[in-house]
Formats: C-alpha cells, sequence, structure tokens
C-alpha cells in the first residue's frame, strides 16, 4: 500500500532521512571514504528509499523477500546490470552498518543474489576488415598517419586503449622489438610489437610527433593532437568510428574490437590461451576465455583434428 501524506508516511520518511544521515556519517567517519564515493553509495540507498516510501516500509522493515521485489521493480524499468550490481552492494553497506549498530541483528542483504552481467563480445573483425580500415587513412596527411599507426598499434599488440593513450616514449624498447605497458591496477607487462606496427610507431615518432611542440608534462607521451595533449579514449573511438563507416564495414566497431580480434586471431591460430592472457594482461583465464570468440567452423575442426572417432571412417 503507498504511503500518503498522513502521519504514518511522514514517521517512515523522516526514519528513511534519519538513517540515511546515520550511514552517511559511518561512511566518512569509520570507512573513511572520499565525498564523491559517499555521495554514491547514498544515492545507490535513494533508490530504494523511494520504493520502500511507495510500500509504507521502514529501512527497519525491509526483509530479503522486498528486497526481491525492488530488484524486480528497477530491472523492469531497465536499470542496467552493471548499475543494479552498485546499487546492491551499496544496500549491503548500508544494512551493515544498522546490524554494526545493532539497530538489526542481520543484514537482509547479505543473501541477495547479485544480477550477473552478460558477456556481449565485440563483432570480431577480419585481417582484410582491418585493411580497409587502414586503406581509409590519407598517409598524406599528418593526423591520418597517426591515427592508422594507432589503429596497427591496438590490432597488432592487443593493448587497451586507455594503454595506448598514456603510451610513453620510456615504454618503447626499439632493438627488443617490446612495449612495457602499464595496465589496469598499474600492473606492467611486456607485449611484443611486430616489425610492421614497429615501423610505422617509430615513423610516426621521428617525421610527425617531432613537429608538434608538447605542452608541459605531455613530452613524455608518444601519441599527441595537434595541441601537444596526449590522446583521449573518446577521441581515438571517434576518429575509428568514421574510418568504420568509411570502409563500408557494417559492425559494431570500437578499439576494443581490435584487442579483442588480436586475442581471436592468437588463439584461433593456435597460440596458448595463457600466453595471450599474459599479452592481454588479464588477472585470470577466465577472463581471457571471454576474448577468445571461437566460430563453430573453427570448433569443428579442432574436434575433428583431435577426437578418435571423427578420424573414423
Amino acid at each position: 500500500m503507498a504511503v500518503g501524506a498522513g502521519t504514518q508516511g511522514q514517521e517512515i520518511e523522516n526514519t528513511w532521512r534519519r538513517y540515511l544521515s546515520n550511514f552517511k556519517m559511518y561512511l566518512k567517519l569509520e570507512r573513511r571514504m572520499a565525498d564523491n564515493t559517499v555521495e554514491s553509495y547514498l544515492q545507490d540507498v535513494t533508490h530504494l528509499q523511494r520504493f520502500a516510501l511507495e510500500q509504507g516500509v521502514m529501512p527497519n522493515q525491509v526483509t530479503l523477500d522486498f528486497l526481491r521485489l525492488f530488484l524486480t521493480d528497477i530491472n523492469e524499468t531497465c536499470v542496467a546490470v552493471t548499475t543494479q550490481k552498485r546499487i546492491i552492494a551499496g544496500i549491503r553497506s548500508f544494512y551493515q552498518q544498522l546490524v554494526i549498530e545493532d539497530d538489526l541483528s542481520e543484514n537482509p542483504a547479505e543473501l541477495l543474489d547479485t544480477p550477473k552481467i552478460p558477456s556481449h563480445l565485440p563483432d570480431v573483425l577480419t585481417d582484410s576488415d582491418v585493411d580497409a580500415i587502414q586503406a581509409t587513412f590519407d598517409l598524406s596527411k599528418p593526423d591520418q598517419a597517426r591515427n592508422a599507426t594507432i589503429v596497427e598499434v591496438l590490432y597488432g599488440c592487443g593493448l587497451r586503449v586507455s594503454e595506448l593513450c598514456n603510451l610513453r616514449l620510456s615504454n618503447l624498447f626499439v632493438d627488443e622489438e617490446a612495449l612495457h605497458v602499464i595496465g589496469k591496477g598499474d600492473k606492467e607487462r611486456w607485449v611484443p610489437i611486430n616489425s610492421h606496427a614497429l615501423r610505422m610507431l617509430t615513423t610516426y615518432i621521428f617525421t610527425i610527433r617531432s613537429h608538434v611542440s608538447p605542452l608541459p608534462g605531455e613530452e613524455v607521451y608518444v601519441f599527441l593532437n595537434r595541441r601537444g595533449k596526449h590522446l583521449t579514449r573518446q577521441f581515438v573511438n571517434k576518429f575509428l568510428n568514421e574510418a568504420v563507416q568509411r570502409a563500408g564495414i557494417h559492425k559494431h566497431v570500437s578499439p576494443h574490437s581490435l584487442r579483442h580480434t588480436f586475442a581471436t586471431e592468437l588463439v584461433q591460430n593456435g597460440a596458448d590461451l595463457r600466453a595471450v592472457q599474459v599479452m592481454l594482461g588479464h588477472a585470470s583465464i577466465s577472463t581471457t576465455e571471454i576474448y577468445t570468440h571461437l566460430t563453430p567452423q573453427y570448433i569443428r575442426e579442432t574436434i575433428e583434428c583431435y577426437h578418435p572417432h571423427y578420424r573414423k571412417k
């Protein structure tokens, strides 16, 4: 039953407000969270507060079944799964604080199932697709020659776009034909770079980048724009999408598609999955398995090659 404007409704609203105020102080003083993080947690719990007020439910009356109804409600309003996961994390922390303060004996969100994020794989490009994208760049123009180099490095080394944008001149080891990459969580790894990509990269550095005046603090980065600042992920995504359209490729392509294609090419051509894991910088091999999109034809050929009954006539 929805809460009206009466005394009971006002009492429930005031109780929620008081509990949220206490939660805010707990996050700031006990958990020592930054202001932005605190506001994010409060916003997460506010979703539940609105639903509970509509149902006339106090914060200490919320049960596991009620939380499941709440999840059904936000799911039907098309809240993204990643957002749902974050909201649940905020609610768990909210009720954990109530348990700590002895306002509740147990956390009703403790056993709440977290929705699984569907593994949407990006479209896989073919080698011909990459050639078609590269053919759209006019290499006589400095910016486009730089962009062609970026595509080649992303495709040839399997870098994350953030890793490419943050690539420094000191990370390039020409004699060893390798890049020293700083990945997620500041984890370091060495990535081989093929001779074609290395040649494009060194040509860009010595014939194009050398004519750009870096802004203070930007001189360390490999890829710069005309104003002397290092590139952003958004910029790389934009020029790549434009190139894909010019090439007439009808796939959803992002910089991550080049990384995904890099892994797919390696696995389908026989590379060891753990070697691919190291090159991609994945902490878990299960993450690498998500990137390895195996076609039905490849799977069939593998079974036919290795399963004894497939060799029977």
